[in-house]
């Protein structure tokens, strides 16, 4: 399952790579890659959304659906 969650704050390769190792790190999730020009993240897997939007907002950005 694929799932997109939208992901403000982002600015350079840096944030793109926080947010990238926050979404690894929750269970479920087996690929995730953010985009900062397209302020989105794409999250392969089966993980919870709540649990996806936690872990980025966890590392400072805002995150919805």
């Amino acid at each position: 399952m694929s799932t997109t969650i939208t992901v403000e704050g982002m600015t350079c390769g840096h944030c793109e790579q926080t947010v990238e190792e926050a979404l690894h790190g929750v269970s479920g999730v087996t690929d995730a890659t953010a985009d900062r020009e397209a302020e989105q993240a794409r999250v392969n897997g089966d993980a919870d959304v709540t649990a996806l939007l936690q872990a980025v907002e966890d590392t400072g950005y805002t995150a919805h659906t």
